[in-house]
């Protein structure tokens, strides 16, 4: 398993410090998958809001479905997200 530097939630300022609370708000945590993009807080939340929009703009594939491709693509990559 590779070791992947991040920002604690503690220590996150600035942009990192609002993504951080964004996600304390919406599911009342900082997930793992937030941390390994700390370094780069630009980064991590134009990958938030690509997301929000796959996953929750108007599409004709319904959210259940959506979510079946991102298991299905998961297991592919043998990802437990």
């Amino acid at each position: 398993m590779a070791y992947i530097e991040t920002v604690d939630p503690d220590d996150a300022e600035g942009v990192l410090a609002r993504e951080y609370e964004k996600a304390v708000k919406a599911t009342g945590k900082v997930a793992n998958i937030r941390r390994l993009m700390s370094l780069n807080p630009e980064s991590m939340r134009s990958s938030m809001r690509i997301y929000g929009s796959i996953m929750f703009a108007e599409s004709p594939l319904t959210r259940a479905q959506r979510e079946m491709v991102a298991v299905v693509v998961s297991k592919a990559n043998d990802c437990h997200y």
